[in-house]
């Protein structure tokens, strides 16, 4: 992607006059093939096999009904659902299931609506990891699933329905943002170019929502920030930001990145961003307020000692970091240092229940691909401050993200993070890379980048069908053995 600037009378560039570019043909067909890997996957991947999907399925399906709010029974943490759904997952796609090998066939679909009939009545379904997430992050799924009801179809029809309508949403959030970017197009083109952003935005999961408002409110701040404000601009931002909040409030100050330094006082268009992300926390504070700012404790199993233990209450982990800072600093280092890898394989693509590796040789390829990316150019010339800024809001991010899984995902006073995932970072990534891009492409990167690009959604897919449908696969931690690195090199971890 191109951008223009129209250079002022001293011959410095003036971001007022930037000018995004037209779509080029070769962004085009990336966008193309995004939206295609995204149809694959929502089409071949099995219910539930996508991170917390039971979960986000009850959930949604939950809003479906006309409910928005979970409830607690005992220890049991919401909702009473249609009997038939809660089978589907726990009947006909379970996902606590033995450490052996396990493969998809086309018999287990076929069989799943027949069994509908047999299942009258409601269940108590549990979905205490999501039950107070919002209900503007279910929404595509849910109108999908009341499709299918309304349409009469199965459970498993109506389940796809909801997948459809809610890879649809992410698709179009990312088509928003893509237009709205003032520089920088190729940048948020390599992060859904990662397997990963596919494979999550065709699932039930909120990630398709999460990723895509965190990418159009970043697309908007830049905008504003370095196009200048127009009332659809400021409305647009203005309605971002509560929805953003309200997605993942870790995620709302990713519309810092359109704060310009040094900035002319006289200018208004700080206010503006600042003002948009302090209706966000408002927006965020009264939903927690409006559920009842409880916080469901659940039941993980930790990843130092294997053991089943109990989430910390909020409050009493709050209180074990602001008692010793500097501790939690230290747990804070040396989590991150030891997750590091995981997160980077994670950022690329693990599938399942992160149990699937792609082969070896597509994570360099992944790193190749967002290098080119990155080579292709911004279309625009930023100094060194502007970018030590954008690198200091997505790292401030990332701590954000870190410190929200210590309080609420962690044992608590434990001496690491547990729950981050590689994929809770893609909505900053884009503003990486534009900090890492030069301002006109580097020859030759915008074929290598698209090259890169298409190969490693190539072997996505085939990984992703041979894993669940030909070979089968077995959840593991870690990496899966091999024995021989060829093949762990060629080959999806299954078949190691």
């Amino acid at each position: 992607m191109r951008s223009e600037r129209i250079r002022t009378k001293t011959g410095a560039p003036s971001p007022d006059m930037l000018v995004a570019a037209p779509w080029s043909r070769l962004e085009r067909l990336l966008l193309t093939a995004i939206a295609i890997a995204t149809l694959f996957f929502t089409l071949i991947t099995p219910p539930f096999q996508a991170p917390d999907e039971n979960q986000h399925y009850m959930k949604a399906l939950l809003l479906s009904e006309g409910r928005v709010l979970a409830e607690q029974r005992g220890d049991l943490i919401g909702a009473p659902l249609p009997r038939a759904a809660v089978a589907f997952h726990g009947v006909d796609f379970p996902t606590d299931v033995p450490a052996t090998l396990r493969r998809f066939d086309r018999t287990m679909l076929e069989q799943s609506p027949d069994a509908d009939a047999r299942r009258p009545g409601m269940a108590f379904a549990e979905f205490p990891n999501v039950a107070s997430y919002a209900p503007s992050l279910y929404a595509p799924g849910a109108v999908g699933l009341y499709l299918g009801d309304a349409l009469d179809l199965s459970r498993r029809d109506a389940f796809y329905v909801g997948r459809l309508v809610n890879a649809a949403t992410g698709l179009l959030l990312l088509i928003g943002a893509l237009q709205l970017l003032p520089f920088g197009r190729n940048a948020l083109l390599a992060t859904a170019l990662l397997p990963t952003f596919a494979y999550q935005t065709g699932s039930l999961s909120p990630d398709a929502v999460i990723n895509g408002l965190g990418f159009l409110g970043l697309a908007l701040a830049l905008r504003v920030g370095f196009m200048g404000a127009t009332p659809a601009r400021t409305a647009g931002l203005f309605v971002t930001a509560p929805i953003l909040a309200l997605a993942k409030g870790v995620y709302l100050p990713l519309m810092a990145a359109g704060l310009r330094w040094p900035q002319d006082r006289r200018d208004r268009r700080p206010w503006l961003l600042i003002g948009a992300m302090l209706v966000g926390a408002i927006g965020f504070i009264l939903w927690m307020k409006f559920s009842g700012g409880s916080q469901a404790l659940y039941h993980i199993q930790s990843r130092r000692t294997g053991e089943t233990m109990m989430t910390a209450p909020l409050a009493d982990q709050l209180a074990v970091v602001l008692r010793d800072p500097l501790a939690y600093g230290r747990v804070l280092i040396s989590s991150v240092t030891e997750r590091a890898p995981v997160y980077a394989l994670q950022i690329v693509g693990r599938f399942g229940w992160n149990a699937i590796l792609l082969p070896l040789i597509a994570y360099p390829l992944a790193l190749l691909m967002l290098g080119a990316g990155v080579a292709t150019g911004t279309g625009a010339r930023f100094g060194i401050g502007q970018r030590l800024w954008w690198l200091a809001v997505a790292g401030g991010i990332a701590l954000l993200i870190e410190t929200a899984m210590y309080l609420t995902g962690t044992p608590l006073g434990a001496d690491y993070i547990q729950g981050t995932q590689g994929r809770y970072f893609l909505p900053i990534l884009p503003l990486i890379l534009i900090a890492l891009s030069p301002g006109r492409p580097i020859r030759g990167a915008p074929r290598l980048f698209a090259g890169a690009a298409l190969l490693l959604l190539g072997v996505a897919a085939a990984t992703v069908f041979d894993s669940f449908w030909v070979h089968g696969f077995i959840t593991t931690d870690g990496m899966p053995p091999h024995d021989s690195l060829l093949r762990a090199l060629l080959l999806p971890s299954p078949r190691w």
